[in-house]
Formats: structure tokens, sequence, C-alpha cells
């Protein structure tokens, strides 16, 4: 079985993990620090947070930007489910915003078409997280622009696309965000086993994450100088979303490599849209303004040119020992979603999305043969 994804280590990244076990520190060690600040400095940010994952990575963003009971957040509906359930843990609202049919990323017309509908009824979102599907910025400056005219912050769900160039800059860099946000799963560009990072260029914002994820608990020279050296203050209501030294060596060394990843990944989908020519599907498109890091390669099948069903191209690759997957089913179909009041046909874009998608094989050892293999398989199943 080839599978859609998967985690690529090198020795140099067991020999960092193995260096970290020799250590003193094992929980919270200068791997964290170094981490950080070595993604941020990539991205062009200030500021790093490292988390659990990036779920806790949402969570505390909307905490930290003031999401809490009464609020309403937006987002996409094409996208894993992390992204809206970060508002409900914090007692707030959840809606979405219909995608772009291109992209498959938050539609900046009906965004801006919904906050116009959303001023007149008095009720506008205090946060809106894009997410970055399949590696693929979303149109940032679009999305600034509207976050300037009515007031509300912006998370960039980035988790797709650590690597990814937008206009001049990286991803992650929040030149038109508030706080980016990465995931480290081993599907994932780069990996730390599980983990994520907040990216910010505000310091009130990262110190505030950096108590959020570690029980709103901190210690500074000043209070051990008053207090004593065993001296700490909750000063939030926080939770233990920390991340290991042992996952933040893994990263620290796999950030190394992560501009090869992308290249090869990119080298992969370029081949992937030759190969795949003539055939009745769609394959990914690219806008001018961004590069995909290609955390994902998405095909749509075209089922009234193919004659056959998403299901059974599906079905047929799955018999073939191609692992396929699809990415995603829309946020607001899920039964939960539905008892919230969302019913299907309210953001056909992503429906429609739905009902044709597949997601190929796309990780950096992935092999030319094992992609001609991938290739056949397609074939195959359309023919």
């Amino acid at each position: 079985m080839i599978p859609y994804g998967r985690q690529t280590i090198s020795e140099e990244d067991i020999a960092a993990v193995v260096d970290v076990l020799r250590s003193d520190w094992i929980t919270q060690g200068p791997s964290i620090d170094r981490f950080e600040q070595g993604l941020a400095a990539y991205c062009g940010a200030r500021h790093g947070v490292l988390v659990s994952n990036a779920t806790a990575a949402l969570h505390i963003a909307c905490l930290a930007l003031g999401v809490g009971e009464g609020s309403l957040v937006w987002t996409s509906p094409n996208t894993f489910i992390a992204s809206a359930n970060c508002a409900l843990y914090c007692g707030a609202d959840v809606d979405f915003v219909d995608i772009d049919p291109d992209s498959y990323n938050m539609s900046v017309p009906e965004l801006e078409r919904k906050l116009v509908a959303a001023r007149a009824a008095g009720r506008l979102p205090q946060v809106v997280i894009p997410v970055h599907f399949a590696g693929q910025s979303c149109d940032m400056a679009g999305i600034a622009r509207l976050a300037k005219e009515y007031g509300f912050k912006v998370v960039e769900d980035a988790s797709h696309a650590v690597g990814a160039d937008y206009r001049d800059g990286k991803v992650g860099s929040c030149q038109y965000s508030d706080i980016a946000i990465f995931s480290f799963h081993p599907v994932k560009i780069l990996t730390t086993g599980e983990g994520g990072m907040l990216m910010t260029n505000d310091a009130a914002l990262q110190q505030q994450l950096a108590r959020l994820r570690s029980h709103g608990m901190v210690r500074t020279p000043a209070l051990a100088e008053e207090h004593g050296p065993w001296y700490y203050e909750q000063q939030d209501l926080g939770y233990n979303y920390r991340m290991t030294d042992i996952q933040a060596a893994l990263g620290l060394s796999q950030l190394r490599r992560l501009d090869e990843f992308v290249a090869r990944r990119r080298q992969l989908a370029a081949r992937y849209d030759s190969l795949l020519q003539g055939l009745p599907l769609r394959t990914p498109w690219q806008h001018p303004e961004g590069r995909s890091a290609f955390h994902l390669y998405p095909i749509w099948i075209d089922e009234q040119r193919a004659g056959k069903s998403r299901r059974a191209v599906f079905e047929a690759l799955r018999a073939s020992g191609i692992g396929v997957n699809v990415h995603y089913i829309p946020v607001p179909t899920q039964p939960y979603y539905q008892r919230l009041g969302f019913h299907p046909g309210q953001f056909p874009a992503a429906e429609r999305y739905y009902q044709g998608a597949i997601s190929l094989p796309m990780y950096f050892s992935l092999s030319e043969a094992e992609q001609d293999q991938v290739v056949a398989a397609v074939r195959k199943a359309l023919a």
C-alpha cells in the first residue's frame, strides 16, 4: 500500500532526539527555544510559541484574542473540524465562509458579502480563521483589508502550509494576520510526532500564549527576588499544552531540511500535473501570488465526464494498493454541527468540491516509480 502521506525520519533526526534523551532536559529544555526561534526566523515572524498540537494552538489563539461567551468566529467549511471546534471550546459561536471554487480556500468575495450582511445585522465576527488548504495560502492581503475595515482579528490556520510562499514572504510571517498556526503531525511537511506552533509579531500576545500553554503560570527573576526562587504565579486560566524537548529536537532537526522537503513536494506536484493531463479530473490550481507547500495533492473527479462516481474511483484506487484519502468533509455537514443549526446546501462550493475530492499520495520519500504506479491506478480506475 502506498499511503497518502508519511513522515521522513533521518539518522540526523534520530541522533538529535537521542542527544536530548541523554541530556538533563527532556520536557522543557533548550530545544524548545531553539525550534521556536529557528522557525520564526525562517518565516520572518518575531515570535514562535510551541504547543502539544495544532488543535491546542487554535484553542489558545482564540483565548488570547478574547474569544469567549457571546463571541463569533468564522472559518472555512473545507477544513478539519479543529478549525471550528477551537471557538466552541471558548464558548463562542461559529459560522463559515464558503470557498473559492478554484483554490478551495476561503473566498474573499464571499467573506466580504457575508461581512456586509453581518454589519447590517449588528453581529460581526471577532475572529476569522482562514485555512491554507493543501499548503496554498489564502488571499491574505484581501482578508487583511477586510479585517481592517470590519475590525476582526485574523488567525491563519497554516497547518498545511509550513514552507509555503505568499507574495514576497513566507506563510507564517504574520504580515497579514495576528497569529499563524502550524501543525507537525506525522503526515505534515515536517514532524515532531505531534505538535504545533503559533507565530506572532506581537510581544504581548506571545507572552499570553506562552502562559496559556502552561497553566497560565509565570516564573520571573523579579518574582523570585521578591518571594523566593521557588515562586510562581498563575495569572490566567491556562492548560498543559506544552511540547517536550524530545519533540522539539526532532522538529529543529527537520527544520534544517524544510526547503528540501518542500522542493521535492513541488517537483512531485508538477509531475502529477503533467502525468494526469487529459483525464476527466481537475488537478490543483495555483494562485499566481503564492507557491503551495503541497501538504496534499487533491484531485477532483468530474463524475459527469468520467461516467463514474468519486466513491467508485476511490474504492478502485484503494483496491489497487493506493492509500488515497478525502480532505475534507465540510464541517457544517457533520452531525454535531447539524445539531447547531447548519444544514446541507448552505456552502455549495465546499459541498461540490467534497463530492469529487480525492487526495493522492504526496510525501517527500515518494519515488517516481511509486508515483507512476499511482497514476496508472488512476487511469485504470477512470477507464
